[in-house]
């Protein structure tokens, strides 16, 4: 019987010729990846009696959750990380000024195919854009790596979604992964690995490949990946040197659930208050009211999406009852996005820009809401209190659906060119 992506790299990194789902494993990560709780996971380290790190060089540190600090509490947490670091000697560190961790470890190269990435945040499925097998462990998990260079780990069964045909106009990744959330619901692919293919995931982009991954962990999915393809490699081999193999499943691999999605029947999708499997099309709730309109974050604040934006806003204005908050996802997004004239036609449109981060999405500060407000965005979770009062409402959407909806005023489908 062949096997599945995750089935293979997971043997590969326990150094085991062949494994099964169900199988407990020492993994080896090639990638550990925190952000601020790098300050928790620092604390666990030195409890557990090592006084060395196993492989300093493995560890990257990027802080995006709430940056600048927005507290002296915050401001604290910084320090004691950054004098870890200088302690330790851990290199790959990212200060204030780089962006959201997601979008910086690709851009760095610490995404490369075949090999695990372990993060101690939910949403480290991003990477398995890559045809790697990232997810998200807890602090003391990550002490543990970061002590013995291993972790425990169960290999997963994998599910399999097969796309047949290709999107609409005006219908995007995001409008995908949210029908899925809503199809196999919040706990669909618990402790399961989940395969994207077909023709129109081929097409995609690296970026609109990263939001099928990134919100995969709403479903509950242990990991989430795209089969690398030359696209993957040629990028890939853009931002390191470091040699990487290529892991795909065999072709008579075993999984739990093959779903197909009919990608020509698939229309604008929302996600209403307050679950991300709670989606509906845009169409059914089209027209209600909006008073903020969010761009950005982990999973649509990449370049496509701020281009996506600033078409639709292009000579425009926003409603004037509405606040648009575009968050580029690094600064190196942020810097092309200038470079291409999006900021302006984002600031002419009467959008406040704020510096790459976390932000409103973690609920910390800039842009959250108050009780009775409601808000349309493109991040990846819209939980009660999840970006502010407890009585606000969050919607997660496509890009082009959240400028379209900003521009109206209300939520509204997209507008598709001709």
């Amino acid at each position: 019987m062949g096997k599945t992506m995750a089935e293979k790299i997971l043997a590969k990194a326990a150094k085991s010729r062949d494994v099964s789902p169900g199988d407990l494993l020492d993994v080896y990560p090639d990638v550990a990846m925190s952000h601020e709780n790098a300050g928790l996971v620092s604390k666990v380290f030195k409890t557990i009696g090592v006084k060395k790190l196993y492989d300093s060089d493995r560890i990257v540190i990027i802080f995006d959750h709430r940056v600048p600090a927005e507290s002296v509490k915050t401001a604290e947490g910084h320090k004691a990380v950054r004098d870890f670091v200088r302690e330790n000697g851990i290199r790959n560190f990212f200060d204030i000024n780089v962006g959201i961790c997601h979008q910086v470890l690709p851009e760095y190269g610490f995404c490369r195919p075949g090999e695990v990435l372990v993060g101690t945040d939910s949403h480290t499925t991003t990477h398995g854009a890559f045809g790697v097998f990232s997810t998200g462990i807890g602090a003391t998990e990550m002490a543990a790596v970061w002590a013995t260079g291993k972790l425990w780990m169960m290999v997963p069964e994998s599910i399999k979604i097969v796309t047949k045909g290709n999107f609409k106009p005006g219908v995007y990744s995001k409008d995908l992964i949210l029908h899925l959330i809503g199809k196999l619901r919040a706990d669909g692919a618990d402790y399961l690995s989940v395969e994207f293919y077909g023709e129109a995931i081929e097409k995609m982009s690296i970026a609109s490949r990263m939001v099928l991954t990134n919100l995969s962990m709403e479903m509950g999915a242990k990991a989430a990946m795209v089969p690398p393809d030359a696209k993957t490699i040629e990028y890939v081999k853009s931002v390191t040197n470091k040699p990487f193999d290529v892991v795909i499943a065999d072709s008579d691999a075993k999984y739990r659930q093959v779903v197909e999605i009919d990608l020509s029947r698939l229309d604008p999708q929302v996600a209403c208050p307050h679950g991300v499997d709670n989606v509906k099309p845009v169409s059914e709730i089209a027209g209600l009211p909006i008073h903020q309109a969010l761009l950005g974050s982990c999973t649509n604040g990449r370049l496509e999406d701020l281009e996506i934006g600033a078409k639709l806003l292009a000579g425009r204005k926003i409603n004037r009852e509405v606040r648009m908050i575009v968050i580029p996802a690094s600064w190196k997004v942020y810097r092309e996005a200038i470079d291409k004239g999006y900021i302006s036609t984002f600031i002419d449109a009467g959008a406040v820009i704020v510096n790459p981060g976390c932000g409103p999405c973690l609920g910390a500060h800039e842009g959250l809401l108050a009780g009775g407000e409601r808000c349309i965005s493109s991040t990846n979770r819209n939980f009660k209190g999840r970006m502010g009062s407890t009585e606000a409402e969050v919607y997660l959407a496509s890009p082009s659906t959240v400028v379209a909806s900003a521009i109206a005023g209300k939520i509204t489908l997209p507008e598709v060119s001709s």
